[in-house]
């Protein structure tokens, strides 16, 4: 009797600790929200509850409401489209929804798309980087949902590299592209609802327009979880971001990679998490790494091959990225010491000289300023250049406070 008291409290003790997102929450509350309502949701793959039910289903079934259609961002609703690949409108073969796409022909939600919809309802998981294109499709959907005078939901879910991380510089606005619309840092700690909220009550949606927003909350998540302490599983937001620890690797070498002139680990076992290239020395670049003496990170050498893309079988030298400690590792500054590093070594190799005009031209709209390319291509050192962040850093906090929804530290 005794153990079995035990394993209850344990068992209580665990659904308590449990973090619920905006569709645990929204079921919980018998979809109160939505009640009578014609919906259209917005989701992929990682739309589902945190024992892995999908939200598709779980409102599709709901006799509380009535879902119409569905809306794909990048990768589409079945997340089957490779990243940067059109996905087409088509009918949902599981629901026999119209399902609507927003990185096709275009990447807002139309009139037609909306009509006879009461609530555009948005449910993805997100990884915490302005690059991302997934809070993109969201904003637009918000400037669709206020032109059209429909309601907009956000069911939230965690920032995958905690509430907390802030890194990077912010966006200006003569770079700004689909990867990188808003006045924000690289990695600007907040939840998909808390930027919802911001976008919405700073006036920052392209129309001027303010929808009528509601965020479902979440429950039990605090600022300072990374996604590994939140007991909720992982499904792959994207093909090359398999699991929750790879965020942290995309926010560390994502930027370098648009170049496309070293080697991130795409096409590899370890996307994201290394640093490789035909004329690269693992030995020599680990080593000049490492004597940098960058917080919570350490440069393994290490030599492989890709399995895939444009190195395929290509015997590649260059460094594993090993997170120490994710509580003080900056991640967005590794990309800015490995160029500088790497120009450094191999001038000749210089990453920017290699790319073409195209890449170069993509990297700039990621890194949301050109100014980081031509003061590395000078000479300048990674913490003169990383030294001007500070204040748009700054600005942005200020900013970011007023539409915290969850105020833990």
């Amino acid at each position: 009797m005794k153990k079995i008291f035990l394993f209850a409290l344990f068992y209580s003790s665990f659904l308590f600790s449990q973090v619920q997102t905006g569709i645990d929450v929204l079921i919980e509350s018998h979809f109160a929200q939505l009640k009578g309502k014609r919906v259209g949701l917005i989701t992929n793959p990682t739309g589902v509850t945190s024992n892995l039910a999908s939200t598709i289903d779980i409102l599709a079934n709901a006799k509380e409401l009535k879902l119409v259609a569905l809306f794909g961002p990048e990768h589409g609703v079945r997340g089957d489209a490779a990243a940067g690949n059109k996905v087409d409108t088509e009918i949902d073969s599981v629901t026999g929804l119209p399902m609507y796409s927003l990185y096709g022909k275009t990447r807002k939600p139309t009139a037609d798309m909306l009509k006879g919809i009461d609530v555009l309802v948005y449910d993805i998981q997100d990884i915490g980087a302005r690059s991302y294109t997934f809070i993109n499709t969201m904003a637009l959907a918000m400037e669709a949902a206020a032109e059209n005078h429909i309601e907009f939901m956000v069911l939230d879910r965690p920032d995958p590299l905690s509430g907390n991380r802030i890194e990077g510089n912010v966006l200006d606005f003569r770079f700004r592209s689909f990867v990188g619309q808003y006045p924000v840092p690289y990695v600007y700690g907040m939840t998909c609802g808390e930027f919802a909220t911001m976008l919405n009550e700073e006036g920052w949606l392209e129309s001027k327009l303010k929808c009528k927003l509601t965020v479902i909350q979440m429950k039990n998540w605090k600022r300072t979880m990374h996604l590994d302490e939140t007991k909720l599983h992982w499904v792959p937001t994207s093909p090359h971001i398999p699991n929750a620890h790879t965020t942290l690797f995309y926010s560390a070498t994502g930027i370098l990679g648009e170049l496309q002139t070293v080697n991130i680990g795409v096409g590899y076992t370890m996307p994201f998490q290394l640093i490789g290239a035909e004329w690269i020395n693992g030995r020599q670049l680990a080593e000049a790494l490492n004597k940098k003496n960058l917080p919570g990170v350490y440069f393994r050498p290490l030599s492989y091959k890709p399995f895939y893309g444009d190195q395929q079988n290509k015997q590649l030298q260059g460094v594993q990225i090993h997170i120490l400690d994710k509580t003080k590792i900056n991640l967005t500054n590794i990309q800015i010491h490995v160029i500088e590093t790497l120009i450094k070594l191999y001038p000749e190799k210089n990453p920017f000289n290699l790319a073409d005009a195209g890449r170069r031209t993509m990297f700039d709209k990621v890194m949301g300023t050109d100014i980081v390319r031509k003061q590395l291509t000078e000479g300048k050192s990674a913490e003169e250049i990383i030294a001007q962040w500070g204040e748009g850093i700054s600005a942005f906090q200020k900013i970011r406070e007023k539409y915290l929804l969850y105020k833990d530290n």
